[in-house]
Formats: C-alpha cells, structure tokens, sequence
C-alpha cells in the first residue's frame, strides 16, 4: 500500500513492522511451551483434555497448571467450586437466590475456561483440527468429549433462546466444561515420581 505523504508512509511501515516482530515472538512461544509441556508430568492429562471442543494446547496448559493434580478432587462439583463457577447464594428467611458466581480459586485458569467455552455457540461437529487432537487418544476420552459437545452446544442455544444474558450462557457452559475435564482426568495414567531419584516414572 502506497500513502500519499512519505510521514504516512513511515508510519504505516513502521506499525507494520511491530505487527510482524510481535507474531514472530508469539510463534517463538509457542514452539517453545509445545516442547516444554512434553515433558511435564502432567502432560497426559493436558493432551488428553483438548479431544475438549474450545480447548487447545494452551488452555489445557493453563488449566492444569493453574489447578495441578484433578485426582485431589472428589466430584466435579468441588472442582467446580473451587475454580470459582458456582453461583454465589444468599438466603432471606425461607427465600435462597442466586447471585454471579463466586470467582474465588484460580482466577487464569477460569478465564480460560470460559474462552473455551465461546465455541459450543455452533452446531456440534468434530473439525479437522480437533480430530487431530484427537489422534491417538484411548476412545473412552474421545467418547466422554462428544458426549460433553452434544450436551453442551445445546445447552448453549436453550439458554440463549430462554433470553438469558450471553456472558451467564458462558460462565454455565464453563462450568459444566470443568466437570467433563475432570471426568477426562480420571481416564489418565500419570507418570510416577521415584523419591530416590526424583526423576518421573513411566508405569509399565
């Protein structure tokens, strides 16, 4: 694109410039973490939750690192809680109403999982890109990921048509997306620390 004053010009080339520097750090990060979290301890658990619709390699990361080991978590409800997407409550006498959720917990990773959850707002399908994420995943963790699409995307469009405010539409799907997180977490093997070595072990 040609500017009619050279200042414009220099301008332009310039925003340009810091668009381009900005992308390629960004790439650089992201080749980076994608070689890091291999080898996390947690990272079975990461690759097995993106077969999750709106959950790709850094949601899951942040997910998990912000909530650690999911196994400390009796029911999904307590996880839920913890995260901070249960509705608030407040009783008058013989009346319970509730309020916004309660944002307690970790603050990063309910951000992400309300991200994630924008994408249940289309018709449940599985894309190329989440079929790939998919590959080489046990079927009992791909099952449980379209059992949480086809609930979750309609339970999507029943709360928008009842009128209900599109960030409470959010907020309800990414809390039931951490009960299906949880669920995923329960089909994964971890590796074991050895206490002598403090290295991971890989179970036979």
């Amino acid at each position: 694109m040609i500017l009619p004053h050279r200042c414009q010009q220099i301008v332009l080339q310039e925003m340009i410039q810091v668009i381009t520097e900005r992308k390629s750090r960004l790439e650089r990060l992201d080749n980076e973490l994608t070689h890091q979290v291999k080898q996390w301890r947690y990272y079975p658990v990461v690759k097995a939750i993106q077969a999750l619709r709106g959950v790709r390699l850094l949601v899951a990361t942040g997910v998990i690192a912000g909530l650690g080991d999911l196994s400390r978590f009796d029911t999904p409800r307590k996880l839920m809680s913890y995260v901070g997407l249960t509705p608030s409550g407040h009783s008058s006498g013989n009346k319970r109403r509730q309020g916004s959720i309660t944002k307690c917990g970790n603050g990063r990773a309910r951000r992400l999982l309300i991200e994630g959850a924008h994408s249940y707002r289309y018709t449940a399908n599985i894309s190329t890109s989440l079929q790939i994420r998919q590959e080489g995943l046990p079927k009992e963790i791909i099952d449980i990921a379209w059992k949480a699409q086809l609930r979750l995307c309609k339970r999507y469009q029943r709360l928008m048509k009842r009128g209900k405010n599109y960030n409470v539409v959010v907020t309800a799907i990414a809390r039931e997306m951490i009960a299906y997180v949880w669920a995923i977490s329960r089909e994964v093997v971890l590796p074991k620390i050895d206490p002598k070595l403090n290295k991971v072990r890989i179970p036979a």
